[in-house]
């Protein structure tokens, strides 16, 4: 019974904030707002894909919102002030997602810059390039048709939550099917390891860095059409929830164990409970407070019933 708990302790988490969140509010339960979670808990969920790779090999990427706002600015500024078409803007604006993850890769693996150095770096260096460019202000108005990505339906299914279904699917068979996510998982358990049975860890590091960067542009896609705007301040904490989805998810902190389900899960319970207090009308202060406990008791349980 303590097996089949620690297996699906993050299901049951879930399950009870919804059956709690339906009994406060009867307009919680609707297949409308869980579309709506969806839609709101889609960037977020997409640079968790990324953080859980990048955790899996046992690092992590605090420059993630840095990087989703300097996509969205290139891309904007492409577009708005280049007068370049919105097809080669949205491809600067991931290859510049693409460039700074693998810039992060290269710091960590050839240069030997502990992680924690090296995002903190890029975070900051990142954040202000964005009010370099911009000048502090948001560059708009980028056209209705663009909107479509972060705003539009296919049939009653938001376009947002379409691309997060897409990113999951791939995500799932890079981590799951290829030698790619093997590899991840082997550099997580023990680098060492994986370097004396032929993996090229450097490499790797530069991969997996670039592929969080990579996921943090489609974010950034997604977000700049959803605001219509280039904004220097956008993306700003999704790092901190990112990582939160990632751990509440199961994925630990120290590498080498983890699934994509469970930060798709960990997503959910983030979004769920931020819907719900926003329908209870609770104080933006107090939902600070109530999330952080919640995400210390959610990773309490999940650790407990795994043991």
């Amino acid at each position: 019974m303590r097996k089949l708990l620690g297996s699906y302790g993050i299901l049951i988490v879930l399950f009870v904030m919804i059956v709690i969140m339906s009994f406060l509010s009867p307009r919680f339960l609707s297949w409308s707002n869980f579309l709506n979670i969806s839609r709101q808990i889609s960037v977020m969920a997409i640079v968790g894909v990324g953080m859980t790779f990048v955790i899996l090999s046992a690092g992590i990427d605090l420059s993630v919102g840095s990087i989703v706002a300097l996509s969205g600015i290139m891309l904007s500024f492409s577009f708005q002030k280049l007068g370049l078409p919105i097809t080669i803007s949205i491809a600067i604006g991931l290859a510049t997602a693409l460039l700074v993850g693998i810039v992060n890769g290269l710091l960590v693996a050839r240069a030997g810059i502990p992680f924690f150095i090296v995002t903190l770096a890029t975070m900051v260096i990142g954040r202000g390039l964005c009010f370099i460019i911009t000048g502090g202000y948001p560059i708009s108005q980028l056209g209705e048709t663009f909107q479509t990505v972060g705003r539009g339906y296919l049939g009653t299914i938001p376009v947002p939550v379409l691309i997060t279904v897409v990113v999951f699917l791939w995500a799932w068979v890079l981590l799951n099917k290829m030698k790619f996510g093997r590899y991840v998982f082997a550099i997580g358990g023990n680098e060492e390891a994986a370097e004396l049975a032929g993996i090229s860890v450097q490499k790797m590091k530069i991969w997996i860095y670039g592929f969080c960067g990579f996921c943090c542009g489609i974010a950034a896609l997604i977000l700049t059409s959803r605001m219509n705007s280039g904004d220097p301040n956008m993306g700003t904490g999704i790092e901190l929830d990112a990582i939160a989805a990632v751990v509440i998810g199961g994925t630990s902190i120290t590498g080498g164990k983890g699934w994509l389900g469970g930060t798709l899960i960990g997503a959910y319970i983030i979004g769920i409970l931020n819907n719900g207090l926003n329908m209870l009308d609770i104080s933006a202060y107090y939902q600070m407070a109530i999330k952080g406990l919640v995400i210390i008791l959610a990773v309490f349980l999940q650790r407990k019933l795994g043991e």
